[in-house]
């Protein structure tokens, strides 16, 4: 069973889906979680015993207050999972270059400005563990593979699957460990939307992620975010302490 008692974890995007299942993940494991996202998740805190509070992902202001409520209020920081997102779908013609900014603002500049204000305060209390400290990046397999009508997407979370490697080897001095995750379809309200945006497009009439077919994935149907949450225990422990810059792919085989 994985041990991360004393430890703090801050984790974005945590109002639904893998964001809070992550969080009850890591507070089921000992940890002190900071369940942030743009609206603040009161009533997940209190079922994990844990601090909510509001984040933007895309403000550097927001960034430097979290670090600061983590400093003072929490004790420090020793697990950052940057799992905020969005996405959209669509022909290369038919993305806005005001859409195309807001995907990468949020998937890309927010995992940025995550690690850059999180890594001095992680730095602090890294030498505590055997494993340090970890930041964990939400990235996808659309950044292993193209996808038609992808590309707006499939950019912003290449972009983060290549920021994690070149993180990892500049702080890997600190003892701050930096990899990336790879979902496969999901079921989260994110992975409903979609299925139903793909499933309109191709005029099929079942729109679940349920209804995924063995050639989709070898594992049927879509995973579930305490897959996921499981793959983010695992890179915060100690169990994973000899692996950074890694990618860490959870998606039923699918790019198998």
């Amino acid at each position: 069973m994985v041990d991360l008692e004393g430890r703090i974890a801050l984790v974005t995007g945590s109002s639904r889906g893998i964001g809070a299942a992550a969080s009850r993940a890591l507070a089921g494991a000992g940890a002190l979680v900071i369940a942030t996202a743009v609206v603040p998740p009161d009533a997940l805190a209190n079922e994990i015993c844990g601090f909510a509070r509001a984040l933007d992902v895309t403000q550097e202001r927001a960034w430097a207050d979290a670090m600061a409520f983590a400093h003072e209020e929490a004790g420090g920081l020793d697990i950052l999972v940057n799992n905020a997102g969005i996405f959209a779908i669509g022909a290369i013609g038919s993305i806005s270059l005001q859409e195309w900014r807001r995907i990468q603002a949020v998937n890309v500049e927010g995992v940025f400005l995550g690690c850059k204000h999180a890594v001095p305060l992680m730095s602090q209390r890294a030498t505590q563990w055997v494993g340090g400290c970890s930041i964990i990046n939400m990235s996808s397999v659309a950044a292993l593979r193209g996808s038609p009508e992808f590309t707006a997407y499939a950019a912003s979370k290449g972009a983060v699957r290549i920021m994690t490697k070149c993180l990892a080897l500049e702080i890997a001095e600190h003892k701050i460990r930096v990899n990336s995750i790879h979902p496969g379809l999901i079921e989260t309200e994110m992975g409903r939307q979609l299925v139903q945006d793909i499933a309109r497009r191709h005029g099929s009439e079942d729109i679940s992620p349920g209804a995924r077919t063995n050639s989709d994935e070898p594992l049927a149907g879509a995973g579930k975010p305490e897959n996921i949450a499981d793959a983010i225990l695992f890179l915060a422990s100690d169990s994973a302490a000899f692996m950074t810059g890694a990618e860490l792919v959870v998606d039923g085989g699918a790019t198998g």
